[in-house]
């Protein structure tokens, strides 16, 4: 967990004694800010000061006109276990988190994605927008050009809130079109951050496959996901996680692609 609390007198923050949640301390003007991402800072202006540490409290006290902060360490210090999933897809790619750049990680991801699944091709193409900046760093690490041969509609809601698959189906179809004229008798890797349930996957393969792409080859720049996460996501159950039920091959013919690639775990952590 991260979690701010507000007094009229105080503000406190807390990050817990494993890191795993991120928690950013701002100023603005001279007034302290906690948010959970510095893009929060940058949108209105504040200044970044440094990451809330691993099992740290702020406590932020207004007396008499004048601003105090102090640090407290309640809990015994743990080796920090930060989650993996910020840099692979929660956090936005202009933040900074525990000093690096997510927007530069997800460009590495995807170069060390290019050197362990590199396929002939004619173009990559992302899967918007989380798959930009892997797609990017697979193009530059390839030399193979990189092309939005996805345009996402950024007017439609989010597709994994639907209630119902065949509404959730049809988001896909209303979020992202293909764009014909770079996808047409290429040879085609399709670059996305990870693959969960494999819905919306599948969607996209589709629609490349129906805009006249010769070859489908997908990539995807972070490790098969296999186990649910509890701590503070809504994320799918084992049965509903495609690299828990299918075999690497499986997941290819289920998908439809001519190939298919997932970054290795030493990758992850390299990049």
């Amino acid at each position: 967990y991260s979690l701010v609390a507000l007094t009229n007198k105080k503000l406190i923050g807390a990050r817990d004694p494993l890191g795993i949640r991120p928690l950013v301390l701002g100023d603005l003007d001279g007034c302290p800010i906690l948010a959970s991402e510095t893009c929060a800072l940058d949108m209105i202006g504040a200044r970044f000061v440094r990451s809330v540490e691993p099992g740290e409290v702020v406590v932020i006290t207004r007396e008499k006109g004048s601003i105090r902060l102090d640090s407290h360490f309640p809990f015994p210090r743990r080796k920090a276990r930060p989650c993996i999933f910020e840099f692979v897809y929660f956090s936005r790619p202009d933040s900074v988190i525990d000093g690096r750049s997510v927007y530069e990680i997800r460009k590495r991801m995807g170069m060390r994605l290019a050197q362990e699944t590199g396929v002939k091709a004619d173009v990559i193409v992302p899967v918007p927008d989380s798959g930009v900046p892997a797609a990017m760093g697979f193009a530059a690490e390839s030399g193979i050009p990189y092309e939005l041969g996805i345009i996402r509609n950024h007017y439609v809601g989010r597709t994994f809130i639907q209630p119902k698959q065949e509404i959730r189906a049809l988001g896909v179809r209303l979020k992202h079109s293909a764009n014909r004229d770079v996808l047409k008798d290429k040879r085609v890797v399709l670059v996305d951050d990870s693959i969960v349930r494999g819905t919306t996957s599948q969607k996209i393969v589709q629609m490349v496959r129906e805009a006249g792409a010769k070859e489908v080859h997908f990539r995807s720049a972070s490790p098969p996901i296999k186990f649910p996460d509890f701590y503070g996501i809504d994320m799918p159950s084992v049965d509903q996680l495609m690299a828990a039920q299918m075999t690497l091959e499986e997941m290819r013919k289920s998908l439809g692609v001519d190939s298919l690639g997932f970054l290795s775990v030493e990758g992850l952590y390299a990049a």
